[in-house]
């Protein structure tokens, strides 16, 4: 948002040339950080993702030679699990996390999985993601939610990415289990890869009145608002954002027992967490919780506090801020 005090967006322009088989991104944006770090006099670059942002930065910085600033590097899960373990790509991922003044990771599970993934010989700081509560938090709109349920029904919601790991399918596979039991709907919100193996799973199941896809959705929180329970199933997580965001606007969450996920999803508490690929025990659980008024809303006010208690986006930012000093002072 260009309006907004204090922030500016700089656009990296990569040039297509038949040179190229693939456009040189990482070269674009070293000169671009390089170019906004020369200009403003910048003190720390933070960036997000070992491969390929952290790889720019250094490169920049390496251009900006004694003027050069401090580079804090956070890593999310996908450039340490995936990319970052490739042969092609692990030296280089290994040498940006050693070679950052300062490196994060959005869990526990993350920072242990890098350490036992790379020789990392410096401290990863654990600073996890955060969520807007003022803006996720459920605000009630009977309108909207009669265009997808009867007042009878419940509805569950799904929202990714629709990537393999998301199993997006086994959601439409629980949904069918549970809907089996009692009046429901299902709104799967995002796109992605697996969105039409999705289609055919609800054709398939004789679920298509009972389903909705919402491909492109500006405001998920207004979604998350109209719905009874958050549904994922998910085979690995490094945090889990899109479960932090349906917590805050106090939903019971049934997720998959992995990754980052158990530092966000207190089990029993704000929802339950099951095995990887138990899709009886997760319709079990999401039945459970439809069938039980007072127990959804329990479990939503209690997503909700811990939202506000551990994850909100003043207090991250406040974290953020004492580590940026802390590098700054040569102690990141």
């Amino acid at each position: 948002d260009s309006l907004r005090e204090n922030i500016y967006f700089h656009l990296v322009e990569v040039i297509s040339y038949p040179l190229f088989d693939f456009p040189p991104y990482t070269l674009a944006l070293a000169c671009k950080l390089y170019e906004v770090a020369a200009q403003y006099g910048l003190d720390i670059i933070h960036v997000h993702y070992a491969i390929p942002h952290s790889v720019s930065a250094y490169l920049a910085r390496e251009m900006l030679g004694a003027a050069a600033p401090r580079i804090v590097t956070t890593l999310h899960g996908t450039d340490i699990v995936l990319v970052g373990m490739d042969p092609s790509y692990r030296s280089i991922t290994g040498f940006r996390i050693n070679n950052s003044h300062g490196v994060t990771a959005v869990s526990d599970f993350l920072a242990r999985t890098t350490r036992r993934q790379f020789p990392v010989e410096r401290e990863i700081k654990v600073i996890p993601n955060f969520v807007d509560v003022d803006h996720f938090d459920r605000r009630e709109d009977a309108a909207l939610r009669s265009n997808y349920a009867s007042p009878r029904e419940k509805i569950i919601c799904h929202v990714s990415n629709f990537r393999p790991i998301k199993r997006a399918q086994d959601v439409v596979r629980v949904f069918h289990r549970v809907a089996a039991e009692i009046p429901a709907r299902l709104l799967m919100v995002g796109n992605g890869p697996d969105y039409g193996n999705c289609i055919q799973a609800v054709r398939e199941l004789g679920l298509s009145d009972r389903v909705h896809f919402l491909d492109f959705v500006y405001d998920v929180s207004r979604v998350l608002s109209i719905s009874d329970l958050f549904l994922f199933p998910s085979e690995l997580e490094s945090f889990g954002l899109a479960v932090l965001e349906a917590m805050s606007c106090r939903l019971p969450v049934v997720a998959t027992r992995v990754g980052g996920l158990p530092e966000v999803v207190m089990h029993g508490e704000s929802g339950f967490l099951e095995e990887l690929g138990d899709l009886e025990a997760m319709a079990s659980r999401a039945v459970e919780i439809l069938s039980d008024d007072n127990l959804a809303e329990r479990m939503g006010q209690r997503g909700r506090i811990i939202s506000q208690e551990r994850f909100a986006l003043k207090d991250v930012v406040k974290k953020y801020e004492s580590y940026y000093l802390s590098v700054l002072e040569g102690e990141g």
